[in-house]
Protein backbone atom coordinates (compact mmCIF):
# COMPACT_ATOMS: atom_id res chain seq x y z
CA UNK A 1 0.00 0.00 0.00
CA UNK A 2 1.79 3.54 -1.29
CA UNK A 3 -0.21 6.14 1.75
CA UNK A 4 0.49 9.94 -0.31
CA UNK A 5 -0.74 12.86 1.79
CA UNK A 6 -0.98 16.31 0.67
CA UNK A 7 -1.27 19.75 2.84
CA UNK A 8 -0.92 23.18 2.93
CA UNK A 9 0.63 24.03 5.73
CA UNK A 10 0.97 27.95 6.26
CA UNK A 11 4.40 27.84 6.90
CA UNK A 12 6.40 24.79 7.43
CA UNK A 13 7.94 26.62 11.03
CA UNK A 14 4.52 27.27 12.27
CA UNK A 15 3.03 24.10 11.34
CA UNK A 16 5.42 22.14 13.67
CA UNK A 17 5.04 24.30 15.86
CA UNK A 18 1.31 23.78 15.95
CA UNK A 19 1.70 20.10 16.29
CA UNK A 20 2.77 18.99 12.53
CA UNK A 21 5.24 16.31 14.08
CA UNK A 22 2.95 14.63 16.12
CA UNK A 23 0.22 14.44 13.25
CA UNK A 24 2.98 13.24 10.40
CA UNK A 25 4.64 10.46 13.38
CA UNK A 26 0.96 9.15 13.51
CA UNK A 27 0.19 8.95 10.10
CA UNK A 28 3.48 8.05 8.90
CA UNK A 29 2.54 8.55 4.65
CA UNK A 30 5.28 7.52 1.82
CA UNK A 31 4.89 10.60 -0.06
CA UNK A 32 4.30 14.07 1.80
CA UNK A 33 3.26 16.46 -0.25
CA UNK A 34 3.92 20.31 0.69
CA UNK A 35 2.49 23.72 -0.35
CA UNK A 36 3.36 27.43 1.24
CA UNK A 37 6.19 25.44 2.66
CA UNK A 38 7.54 29.76 3.55
CA UNK A 39 11.05 28.24 4.16
CA UNK A 40 14.80 27.80 2.66
CA UNK A 41 15.74 24.21 1.58
CA UNK A 42 18.01 24.37 4.54
CA UNK A 43 15.20 25.15 7.15
CA UNK A 44 12.72 21.84 5.03
CA UNK A 45 15.50 19.46 5.87
CA UNK A 46 15.62 20.62 9.64
CA UNK A 47 12.43 19.44 10.11
CA UNK A 48 11.93 16.38 7.95
CA UNK A 49 15.63 14.38 8.22
CA UNK A 50 17.45 13.09 5.12
CA UNK A 51 17.99 9.97 7.74
CA UNK A 52 13.80 9.43 7.10
CA UNK A 53 13.26 11.53 3.42
CA UNK A 54 14.18 12.52 0.23
CA UNK A 55 13.39 15.80 -0.76
CA UNK A 56 12.40 17.46 -3.65
CA UNK A 57 11.74 21.59 -3.10
CA UNK A 58 11.13 24.44 -4.70
CA UNK A 59 11.14 27.90 -2.90
CA UNK A 60 9.01 31.09 -4.15
CA UNK A 61 11.35 33.83 -4.95
CA UNK A 62 9.95 36.12 -2.68
CA UNK A 63 11.00 35.19 0.79
CA UNK A 64 7.99 33.78 3.34
CA UNK A 65 5.55 33.37 0.55
CA UNK A 66 4.39 29.94 -1.43
CA UNK A 67 7.28 27.18 -1.70
CA UNK A 68 5.86 23.91 -2.84
CA UNK A 69 7.97 20.36 -1.39
CA UNK A 70 7.77 16.71 -1.88
CA UNK A 71 9.52 14.36 0.73
CA UNK A 72 9.49 10.61 -0.04
CA UNK A 73 10.57 7.81 1.53
CA UNK A 74 11.08 6.25 -1.55
CA UNK A 75 13.97 7.24 -4.08
CA UNK A 76 13.61 9.63 -6.19
CA UNK A 77 14.68 8.25 -9.99
CA UNK A 78 14.13 12.08 -11.48
CA UNK A 79 13.11 15.49 -10.12
CA UNK A 80 11.49 18.64 -11.92
CA UNK A 81 11.39 21.42 -10.72
CA UNK A 82 9.14 24.79 -11.54
CA UNK A 83 7.07 25.24 -14.78
CA UNK A 84 9.44 27.67 -16.10
CA UNK A 85 6.25 29.63 -17.53
CA UNK A 86 7.63 33.06 -16.43
CA UNK A 87 4.75 33.85 -14.96
CA UNK A 88 4.73 36.65 -12.54
CA UNK A 89 4.70 34.64 -9.70
CA UNK A 90 4.76 31.54 -10.56
CA UNK A 91 8.02 30.19 -8.05
CA UNK A 92 7.60 28.24 -5.36
CA UNK A 93 4.43 26.52 -7.17
CA UNK A 94 5.07 23.46 -8.92
CA UNK A 95 7.54 20.34 -8.47
CA UNK A 96 7.42 16.95 -9.88
CA UNK A 97 9.05 13.50 -8.63
CA UNK A 98 9.67 10.30 -10.44
CA UNK A 99 9.82 7.71 -7.44
CA UNK A 100 10.60 3.87 -7.77
CA UNK A 101 8.24 2.26 -5.98
CA UNK A 102 9.05 -1.62 -5.44
CA UNK A 103 7.03 -4.57 -6.12
CA UNK A 104 6.04 -7.26 -3.56
CA UNK A 105 5.92 -10.10 -6.25
CA UNK A 106 9.22 -10.01 -8.09
CA UNK A 107 8.73 -7.57 -10.66
CA UNK A 108 10.63 -4.27 -11.46
CA UNK A 109 9.65 -1.33 -9.45
CA UNK A 110 7.06 0.78 -10.47
CA UNK A 111 6.91 4.31 -12.12
CA UNK A 112 4.93 6.69 -9.78
CA UNK A 113 5.06 10.25 -10.85
CA UNK A 114 4.10 12.72 -7.98
CA UNK A 115 3.88 16.46 -7.94
CA UNK A 116 3.19 19.32 -5.53
CA UNK A 117 1.54 22.24 -6.77
CA UNK A 118 -0.11 25.72 -5.24
CA UNK A 119 -2.33 27.33 -7.52
CA UNK A 120 -2.37 31.73 -6.54
CA UNK A 121 -5.93 32.06 -4.75
CA UNK A 122 -5.91 35.25 -6.94
CA UNK A 123 -8.11 38.10 -6.29
CA UNK A 124 -10.80 39.53 -8.63
CA UNK A 125 -10.36 42.85 -10.33
CA UNK A 126 -6.84 42.72 -9.94
CA UNK A 127 -3.27 41.15 -12.26
CA UNK A 128 -3.34 38.57 -9.62
CA UNK A 129 -6.22 37.23 -11.76
CA UNK A 130 -4.48 37.30 -14.71
CA UNK A 131 -1.73 35.44 -13.25
CA UNK A 132 -3.91 32.55 -11.94
CA UNK A 133 -5.32 32.21 -15.51
CA UNK A 134 -1.83 32.42 -17.23
CA UNK A 135 -0.33 29.58 -14.52
CA UNK A 136 -3.70 27.97 -14.75
CA UNK A 137 -2.75 27.29 -18.77
CA UNK A 138 0.86 26.00 -18.37
CA UNK A 139 -0.34 23.85 -15.64
CA UNK A 140 -3.50 22.67 -18.01
CA UNK A 141 -0.91 21.89 -20.91
CA UNK A 142 1.39 19.69 -18.13
CA UNK A 143 -1.59 18.05 -17.23
CA UNK A 144 -1.91 16.91 -21.10
CA UNK A 145 1.46 15.82 -20.99
CA UNK A 146 1.55 13.55 -18.54
CA UNK A 147 -2.37 12.30 -18.96
CA UNK A 148 -1.01 11.28 -22.79
CA UNK A 149 1.99 9.54 -21.34
CA UNK A 150 -0.18 7.31 -19.33
CA UNK A 151 0.97 5.42 -16.34
CA UNK A 152 1.25 6.22 -12.59
CA UNK A 153 1.43 10.08 -11.90
CA UNK A 154 -0.88 11.77 -8.87
CA UNK A 155 -0.74 15.49 -9.45
CA UNK A 156 -2.07 16.96 -5.60
CA UNK A 157 -1.84 20.28 -3.86
CA UNK A 158 -3.54 23.61 -2.89
CA UNK A 159 -5.60 24.12 -6.09
CA UNK A 160 -7.43 27.36 -4.28
CA UNK A 161 -10.32 26.50 -6.90
CA UNK A 162 -13.51 24.46 -5.81
CA UNK A 163 -15.00 22.49 -8.31
CA UNK A 164 -18.98 22.38 -7.51
CA UNK A 165 -21.60 23.28 -4.90
CA UNK A 166 -20.53 20.40 -2.64
CA UNK A 167 -16.74 21.60 -2.53
CA UNK A 168 -17.96 24.86 -0.65
CA UNK A 169 -20.10 25.43 2.19
CA UNK A 170 -21.46 29.26 1.51
CA UNK A 171 -21.21 28.54 -2.41
CA UNK A 172 -24.73 31.26 -3.11
CA UNK A 173 -22.66 33.78 -1.47
CA UNK A 174 -19.08 33.13 -2.94
CA UNK A 175 -20.48 33.09 -6.62
CA UNK A 176 -18.28 35.85 -7.61
CA UNK A 177 -14.97 35.05 -5.01
CA UNK A 178 -12.05 34.27 -6.51
CA UNK A 179 -12.39 30.35 -5.52
CA UNK A 180 -15.43 29.65 -7.08
CA UNK A 181 -15.53 31.56 -10.45
CA UNK A 182 -16.85 29.89 -13.72
CA UNK A 183 -13.88 30.36 -15.36
CA UNK A 184 -11.92 28.85 -12.57
CA UNK A 185 -14.00 25.78 -12.72
CA UNK A 186 -13.75 25.24 -15.93
CA UNK A 187 -10.15 24.60 -15.93
CA UNK A 188 -11.08 21.74 -13.41
CA UNK A 189 -13.85 20.56 -15.81
CA UNK A 190 -11.62 20.09 -18.84
CA UNK A 191 -8.92 18.47 -16.51
CA UNK A 192 -11.53 15.75 -15.56
CA UNK A 193 -13.87 15.72 -18.41
CA UNK A 194 -11.02 16.07 -21.45
CA UNK A 195 -7.92 15.06 -19.90
CA UNK A 196 -9.14 12.06 -18.00
CA UNK A 197 -7.54 13.41 -14.41
CA UNK A 198 -9.75 11.93 -11.33
CA UNK A 199 -10.76 13.95 -8.67
CA UNK A 200 -9.91 11.31 -5.42
CA UNK A 201 -11.28 13.37 -3.11
CA UNK A 202 -14.73 13.47 -4.51
CA UNK A 203 -14.88 9.65 -6.00
CA UNK A 204 -14.10 8.03 -2.77
CA UNK A 205 -15.05 10.43 -0.32
CA UNK A 206 -18.70 10.34 -1.47
CA UNK A 207 -21.23 12.99 -2.74
CA UNK A 208 -20.86 15.92 -0.20
CA UNK A 209 -20.98 18.39 0.89
CA UNK A 210 -17.78 18.40 1.52
CA UNK A 211 -15.18 16.65 3.02
CA UNK A 212 -14.24 20.53 3.03
CA UNK A 213 -10.12 21.00 3.51
CA UNK A 214 -9.95 24.14 4.46
CA UNK A 215 -11.32 26.81 6.77
CA UNK A 216 -10.57 30.14 7.84
CA UNK A 217 -9.17 31.02 10.75
CA UNK A 218 -11.49 33.60 11.27
CA UNK A 219 -14.52 33.45 13.53
CA UNK A 220 -16.39 30.04 14.03
CA UNK A 221 -16.14 28.98 10.71
CA UNK A 222 -14.15 25.57 11.35
CA UNK A 223 -16.17 25.00 14.61
CA UNK A 224 -19.30 25.35 11.66
CA UNK A 225 -17.33 23.23 9.01
CA UNK A 226 -18.24 26.15 6.62
CA UNK A 227 -15.18 25.11 4.81
CA UNK A 228 -14.22 24.89 1.09
CA UNK A 229 -12.66 21.52 -0.61
CA UNK A 230 -10.09 23.19 -2.43
CA UNK A 231 -6.83 20.34 -1.30
CA UNK A 232 -7.19 17.67 -4.20
CA UNK A 233 -5.52 14.48 -5.32
CA UNK A 234 -5.59 14.05 -9.01
CA UNK A 235 -4.35 10.30 -10.73
CA UNK A 236 -4.38 9.13 -13.87
CA UNK A 237 -7.06 6.08 -15.06
CA UNK A 238 -3.81 3.59 -13.97
CA UNK A 239 -3.78 5.12 -10.70
CA UNK A 240 -7.28 5.79 -9.60
CA UNK A 241 -7.70 2.60 -10.49
CA UNK A 242 -5.49 1.34 -7.41
CA UNK A 243 -6.54 4.02 -5.12
CA UNK A 244 -8.57 2.71 -2.20
CA UNK A 245 -9.54 5.35 0.35
CA UNK A 246 -9.45 9.38 0.73
CA UNK A 247 -9.62 10.65 3.99
CA UNK A 248 -9.50 14.32 4.95
CA UNK A 249 -7.03 14.13 8.64
CA UNK A 250 -9.21 17.01 9.96
CA UNK A 251 -8.42 18.39 13.46
CA UNK A 252 -10.77 17.39 16.31
CA UNK A 253 -10.82 20.47 17.41
CA UNK A 254 -9.76 24.65 16.62
CA UNK A 255 -7.43 24.38 18.93
CA UNK A 256 -4.97 20.69 17.66
CA UNK A 257 -5.39 22.13 13.76
CA UNK A 258 -1.71 22.55 12.95
CA UNK A 259 -2.50 25.14 9.46
CA UNK A 260 -5.76 26.71 8.20
CA UNK A 261 -6.02 23.13 5.69
CA UNK A 262 -6.21 19.36 6.79
CA UNK A 263 -4.33 16.70 4.78
CA UNK A 264 -5.99 15.04 1.88
CA UNK A 265 -4.69 11.31 3.16
CA UNK A 266 -5.06 9.00 -0.36
CA UNK A 267 -3.98 4.98 -0.09
CA UNK A 268 -3.37 3.44 -2.69
CA UNK A 269 -2.94 -0.47 -3.54
CA UNK A 270 0.05 -1.17 -6.18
Amino acid sequence: MLTIATVNVNGIRAAYKRGMGEWLEARKPDVLLLQEVRASDEILADHLSADEWHLAHEASETKGRAGVAIASRLPMDAVRIGLKTGVTGDTGRWVEADLAVPSHDGAPARKVTVVSTYIHSGTLGTPSMDEKYAFLDHVTARLGDLSRDGGYAVVAGDLNIAHREADIKNWKGNLKAAGFLPRERAYLDRWFDDLSWHDLGRELGGEGPGPFTWWSWRGKAFDNDAGWRIDYQLATPDLADAAVSATVDRAPTYAERFSDHAPLVVEYDL
